[in-house]
C-alpha cells in the first residue's frame, strides 16, 4: 500500500510489467491518493487487511502503537544479510527509528528540500527582485494580488497557494516552513536547555499572526483549508497564484506543465529561492529528516522469519541499482538515457505512451523506492529533462541547498516516541494544526488560539514532553 500524487498506473502497463520482470514476482499495490493516505492508514492498521509492506510514516501514533504491540517486524538485527537494506546513513536511521528500534527500511531522501516555487514572468511584470527576506516575500505576494500580474485587467490573482495539509504540526507543511523562518523550532527545539515543541514558543505564534495578516488581506488562495494537494500546482499553471513553499522538485514539476502545453518559453515562467531570511542578519531555513517515509513489513500479512526472508529477498533486489533506477527514472531506453555515466535524460517526451511511464515513476512508483539520487548519496540516476531551463533549474537547486543547509534548524526529538504521544497521540496532534486554520480563517483568536495550545499541554502534552526528553537522555550520544 503507498501514497499516490496523480493518476494510479494501470496493473498491465509498462512499468509495473518492467519491474515484475525484473523481479521474477507479481506485485499488487493499493495506490491510495496522498491526500487521503493518512485516515486510510489509520484505518487499514486498525483491520485484518494490512498489506505485506506499507509506505508509513514511522512516527504516525497509529503505527508506533501497531508496532511496539508486535504487528510489525522488528528490523534492527534482520537487515546484515541484506547489502542493499542496511542503512546509508545513520543520522538518517536515528531519525526514523522508534527509540533506536528499526520497525522499516526509510525512504532515502535530502536533508534540506525546502524552496519557494515563484513565476518569474509575474516578478518581471510587478517589478520586483527575487524574495530574499520575509518583508520581501510579503511584498511579492502583495504585488502578485494587486498588480494584475496575468494582465487580464481582473483581480483575480493572490500571491501564495496553500493546500489542505494532509499532516498535522511538524509535517512539512508551508506553516511549518514559515514558522521556521521566524524562528520557530522545526517540530522541537531546545529552550533554556529543555525541548519544547515549536507551538510553546513567541516565534510560533508571530509567524501564524503574519500569515493571518496575508489571508485576511486576500494574498493567499482563498480555498487553502479545502484545495487537494493533488492540485497543488494547478493555481500556478492557470495563472491564479505565483507562489508555493514545498520541496525544491515542485520546480521542476511546474516546468512540465508550461512546456507541456506548447510554450516556447516555459522557462520563462518558473524560478526558485530558498528559504526566506527574518532579516538580514538572522536566518532559519526548514530542513527534512534525511528520510520520507518508511516501508513497514506486517506480521499479520508475513507470519514467519522464511516469509519475512522472501519478502526482505525481495526489497533487496529492489534496493539494488538496477532496481531503484527502474523505480526513480523508469525504463532506459525507453523514456530517459544515460548520459555523462551518471545523469538520466528524459526522451521521447512528446511520445503520449512515454509519457504514461514517465507519469508513473513521477507520480507512484518512485514511492516503493529506498535509495536516493546519486547526488544526495542514493544510487538512481540523477535526472536532468531536457531543455536548459531544467539544467537551469537543478543548477539552482543544488546552490539553494548547499546554502540553506548552513542554517538549517533540525527537530531535536525526531528519534524519540512518547508513550503518550502513542496512546493519545492521534486525538491531541491534530490539537494545533486544527486551531491554526481556525485561527488564519478567523474562527478562534489569538486567546483562542493559546487556549488551544494549553489544551494540548493539558490533554497530555505535559506528559509528552516529560517523555521526550527523558528519551533525549537515553540516547547514545
Amino acid at each position: 500500500m503507498s501514497k499516490l500524487f496523480g493518476t494510479a498506473p494501470e496493473p498491465t502497463g509498462e512499468m509495473q510489467q518492467a519491474i515484475e520482470k525484473f523481479l521474477g514476482k507479481k506485485i499488487k499495490v493499493t495506490w491510495v491518493p496522498n491526500a487521503e493516505y493518512t485516515e486510510k492508514l489509520n484505518v487499514t492498521l486498525a483491520s485484518d487487511s494490512i498489506s505485506q509492506v506499507i509506505v508509513v510514516d514511522p512516527h504516525l501514533p497509529a503505527f508506533v502503537r501497531a508496532a511496539q504491540a508486535g504487528a510489525f517486524w522488528d528490523l534492527t538485527d534482520k537487515l546484515d544479510k541484506y547489502p542493499n537494506l542496511k542503512p546509508a546513513n545513520a543520522q538518517s536511521a536515528l531519525n526514523a527509528s522508534i527509540n533506536g528500534r528499526t520497525y522499516g527500511l526509510y525512504r532515502m531522501r535530502p536533508l534540506l528540500r525546502s524552496a519557494v516555487v515563484i513565476r518569474k514572468d509575474w516578478l518581471k511584470k510587478v517589478g520586483l527582485e527575487e524574495p530574499k527576506t520575509i518583508e520581501d516575500f510579503y511584498q511579492v505576494a502583495k504585488a502578485f494580488t494587486e498588480k494584475d500580474p496575468d494582465g487580464n485587467g481582473k483581480k483575480d490573482t493572490y500571491g501564495l497557494i496553500i493546500p489542505k495539509w494532509p499532516g498535522d504540526y511538524a509535517s512539512a507543511s508551508p506553516y511549518d516552513v514559515i514558522e521556521t523562518w521566524f524562528g520557530a523550532p522545526t517540530g522541537w527545539g531546545e529552550r533554556e536547555g529543555k525541548a519544547v515543541p515549536g507551538f510553546d514558543t513567541p516565534e510560533f505564534l508571530e509567524a501564524n499572526k503574519w500569515l493571518k495578516k496575508m489571508v485576511d488581506e486576500g494574498l493567499v488562495n482563498p480555498d487553502y483549508a479545502t484545495l487537494d494537494s493533488a492540485k497543488w500546482n494547478d493555481p500556478f499553471f492557470h495563472g491564479r497564484g505565483g507562489m508555493i513553499i514545498d520541496v525544491n522538485i515542485r520546480s521542476r514539476q511546474v516546468l512540465d506543465l508550461f512546456r507541456e502545453d506548447g510554450d516556447k518559453d516555459y522557462g520563462d515562467k518558473v524560478t526558485m529561492v530558498g528559504n526566506m531570511a527574518k532579516s538580514d542578519t538572522e536566518k532559519h531555513s526548514y530542513p527534512f529528516t534525511g528520510y520520507a517515509d518508511s516501508l513497514a513489513i506486517s506480521k499479520q500479512s508475513v507470519r514467519t522469519e522464511a516469509e519475512l526472508d522472501n519478502v526482505l529477498k525481495t526489497l533487496d533486489k529492489l534496493a539494488t541499482k538496477e532496481g531503484q533506477v527502474l523505480l526513480q527514472n523508469g525504463i532506459e531506453g525507453r523514456n530517459f538515457k544515460v548520459e555523462n555515466g551518471d545523469t538520466a535524460a528524459l526522451i521521447n517526451e512528446d511520445d503520449p505512451a512515454v509519457k504514461t511511464v514517465q507519469d508513473n515513476v513521477d507520480d507512484a512508483f518512485i514511492q516503493l523506492s529506498t535509495k536516493g539520487t546519486a547526488d544526495i548519496g542514493g544510487i538512481a540516476y540523477q535526472r536532468v529533462p531536457s531543455g536548459q531551463p531544467y539544467r537551469d533549474i537543478l543548477d539552482l537547486q543544488k546552490k539553494l541547498v548547499e546554502e540553506d543547509l548552513k542554517t538549517a534548524v533540525h527537530n531535536v526529538a525526531l528519534p524519540v516516541i512518547s508513550k503518550t504521544q502513542i496512546e493519545k497521540g492521534a486525538q491531541i496532534d491534530k490539537i494545533v494544526s486544527d486551531a491554526r486554520i481556525k485561527f488564519l480563517s478567523g474562527a478562534i483568536d489569538e486567546e483562542g488560539f493559546k487556549a488551544e495550545i494549553k489544551r494540548w499541554h493539558d490533554s497530555g502534552g505535559d506528559q509528552v514532553i516529560t517523555e521526550i526528553n527523558e528519551g533525549l537522555a537515553k540516547l547514545p550520544k
